[in-house]
């Protein structure tokens, strides 16, 4: 493990590296795409919106998939889409901050607002009388249940600050802090001590880019942003119990080529890359897979996108095979036709 990750080199008995990860596409939008829905040049679901659609949700207070995302990644709003499956299988995305998720506060007083969604209800159900296969409109109305019910659930999941000294410092963050990696990755796991199915964060933007063609050597601060809570996220789940029962993936869209782009960057790079899982039925302490010696390519037990789905669904308690759904006159998944589950990555 790099210097660049003193913290996480620590961890590296949870951890099960893949070092030779491969996917179809040079293009960060449609690398990101393929990464989060299985296919790379066509809008499909989002992996966290199939593991909501094939797992249902524990906590009917919260969303069963959300999104911590301040900014918008490559591929925008896709990442999390539910596309052709039920719309309340989309990702709620949370952008931190004093406000993580917007107009969440109740807008006029408790009586009042139970005298409008009793109103509303008895519409719902007239209108739903009449389309009961609509099953677009029955997830909207369960979208509106959720979201008055978040309106309790949700300050006190996201409320940090009920969280020690000692914990905060676990993950580098600061008392009163309410955004930024170490935000997001605590937010994380006290969610998944919630019961939200899946939990994805995401890391860059125009300001903090992990693109390097120009100077390979700004990963630093880039690592340094990350490398605290990551750890402090793998240490907090086994404190609490957690670790045995939650599946953290750590993966990126591409790698970088083993030959300079410009005077010190690299180039997009596709054809290998490493990636990593941790926890729940994963065989920690492991590497899997290895390139040639220039890191050109897979030279043995390559892992694609697809096998990698299959892995993390198999992992999750699923049969990528049977976790389909009927559209357009066919059956699709997320591993559309392919993916095989890689049974040297389980425990």
């Amino acid at each position: 493990m790099s210097d660049l990750f003193p913290y996480l080199r620590d961890c590296m008995d949870e951890v099960c590296l893949i070092r030779s990860l491969y996917g179809n596409d040079n293009k960060h939008d449609n690398a990101t795409l393929g990464m989060h829905t299985g296919s790379f040049f066509f809008s499909r679901p989002s992996i966290g919106s199939w593991v909501s659609y094939g797992l249902g949700t524990v906590n009917q207070n919260l969303p069963s998939f959300i999104a911590l995302a301040p900014r918008m990644p490559y591929a925008g709003t896709q990442i999390f889409n539910n596309d052709f499956l039920p719309a309340y299988h989309q990702g709620v995305r949370v952008v931190g901050g004093q406000e993580p998720i917007e107009n969440l506060g109740r807008r006029s007083t408790q009586k009042l607002q139970e005298l409008e969604l009793g109103l509303a209800d008895v519409l719902n159900n007239q209108h739903m009388k009449q389309r009961a296969a609509d099953s677009n409109l029955s997830a909207r109305i369960r979208n509106f249940e959720t979201a008055f019910h978040m309106q309790s659930a949700a300050p006190d999941a996201f409320a940090i600050d009920q969280e020690s000294d000692e914990t905060l410092s676990t993950y580098g963050i600061q008392r009163g802090v309410n955004e930024g990696f170490g935000w997001k990755c605590l937010v994380a796991q006290r969610l998944a001590e919630r019961g939200v199915r899946f939990i994805e964060l995401v890391d860059g933007s125009s300001s903090h880019n992990w693109d390097q063609h120009g100077n390979m050597a700004e990963h630093a601060k880039h690592t340094k942003n990350i490398d605290q809570p990551l750890a402090g996220l793998l240490k907090d789940l086994k404190t609490r119990g957690l670790f045995d029962d939650t599946l953290v993936v750590w993966t990126t869209e591409f790698g970088r080529t083993p030959g300079v782009d410009g005077e010190k960057g690299r180039g997009h790079h596709s054809a290998c890359f490493s990636s990593w899982l941790a926890g729940a039925g994963v065989r920690g302490g492991t590497v899997y897979g290895t390139t040639d010696e220039l890191g050109a390519t897979v030279a043995e037990n390559g892992v694609h996108v697809h096998d990698f789905h299959a892995t993390i669904l198999h992992l999750l308690g699923i049969d990528h095979t049977k976790l389909t759904y009927r559209h357009a006159g066919r059956d699709y998944r997320l591993t559309d036709v392919h993916g095989r589950v890689v049974e040297g990555l389980l425990a």
